[in-house]
């Protein structure tokens, strides 16, 4: 069985893949893929499966000519993401020791004034605003240049550089958004490179400091290393957080506001950002290569071949979701996969938990009565978000 029900360049499957997720789920839930020439899972098992096995790793393999490339290349394979152990133990043992300084937790109270903020801004409670632009999208750059230090005239310099970095990630990306990723990964190196040596003499009360001075025993992060945390905690954090919001809000106000919902209760507002980021997925994609012969559900993957985990499928498997297209916001177990399993589960997870707990919490309250206007997504797959979303404050919205 093959799995070409999924044709990536199909505008029709970019707007609404669920269908044809389903489809393939029935028909081979682990099968090649000509188009990707990979072996492509959609079921909760069978990507679970792939995330899991040690023997399916994250290879990087340069891109050529090295001389164009260089920057880009050492930053990938000098990250977490596309490290293996025993070098990827070693990097996540340095970050988590700098993370677990509480740092994330010391965000909490700067999180909400930041979010308030854009929301005063947004809108004068009457006007309908664009919930991206507005507001989900500037607050995790915010958040994350708050997390590392970076100071407040260079904050406008981040997503530009982000935005031009994760093309790269995109199955359809053209040579202009190649060049574009080139230059930026080289403009973000030299930008972290001059802060962090900034830092060994001016130490402060932030992430990149610690990055900085962070040892275990005799070991510390390279220069590189360091650098290329910091880009990725920007690249994978910021498109979390944003179509994160921007996904599970429109999932949830195109439903009709399944509720009720008490914003003011926690583990109400928690319930509903992980039905966010289950029903549909901020991250589609995960790729692994396999570092040995192997096989997953009687599929014999050789080495060298890849296996293609599509999140946005898993979480939508009946098999562990009962009703799973339908959005329910008290969801119970809901054991959705958007942050990854197995060794490479997000780093980041906690805070971008924390950014849409206490973004979604603020917005709801604010505007009990928000309405969804108009939605523009982007043609885009892996990373799943809309270019807009005009949401109107309602009746009793106030700028207050």
């Amino acid at each position: 069985m093959s799995a070409d029900i999924l044709d990536f360049a199909d505008p029709a499957f970019l707007d609404d893949p669920y269908p044809a997720f389903a489809r393939q789920r029935e028909a081979a839930p682990f099968a090649w893929h000509e188009g990707l020439q990979a072996f492509v899972a959609t079921s909760h098992q069978h990507v679970s499966a792939v995330l899991r096995d040690r023997r399916l790793g994250r290879i990087f393999r340069p891109r050529q000519p090295e001389r164009e490339w260089d920057t880009f290349n050492w930053l990938h394979a000098d990250s977490i993401l596309d490290s293996e152990p025993p070098k990827h133990t070693r990097l996540r043992r340095l970050v988590a020791g700098a993370f677990g300084r509480g740092h994330v937790q010391r965000l909490a109270p700067r999180v909400e004034q930041l979010a308030t903020g854009l929301l005063d801004e947004a809108t004068d409670g009457t006007a309908p605003f664009d919930v991206i632009e507005s507001y989900a999208e500037p607050l995790p750059v915010l958040v994350i240049a708050e997390l590392l230090g970076f100071p407040d005239i260079d904050r406008h310099l981040l997503r530009p550089w982000s935005q031009a970095i994760v093309k790269m990630y995109e199955v359809d990306r053209t040579p202009l958004q190649e060049n574009q990723a080139r230059e930026a990964c080289r403009d973000f190196a030299a930008y972290v490179s001059d802060l962090a040596a900034h830092r060994i003499d001016h130490p402060g009360e932030d992430l990149l400091t610690d990055l900085v001075q962070i040892r275990d025993g005799s070991d510390k992060l390279s220069e590189r290393e360091l650098i290329a945390t910091a880009v990725l905690l920007l690249n994978a954090g910021h498109e979390a957080s944003v179509n994160g919001m921007g996904n599970g809000l429109h999932s949830w106000l195109a439903a009709g506001k399944p509720g009720p919902l008490d914003p003011d209760r926690p583990a109400a507002v928690e319930a509903l950002v992980e039905e966010f980021l289950r029903h549909d997925s901020p991250l589609q994609l995960f790729e692994r290569t396999a570092t040995d012969d192997l096989e997953i559900a009687g599929v014999r993957i050789a080495k060298g071949q890849k296996a293609i985990a599509l999140l946005g499928a898993a979480n939508r498997d009946p098999a562990i979701f009962t009703d799973p297209d339908r959005f329910t916001p008290a969801r119970t177990p809901n054991n959705h996969l958007a942050f990854g399993l197995g060794i490479h589960f997000c780093v980041g997870a906690p805070l971008a938990r924390l950014e849409l707990h206490i973004s979604t919490r603020l917005l709801l309250t604010r505007y009990p009565e928000l309405a969804l206007v108009d939605a523009v997504r982007r043609p885009t797959f892996v990373l799943r978000g809309f270019e807009s979303l005009i949401v109107a404050p309602g009746p009793t919205g106030s700028g207050g």
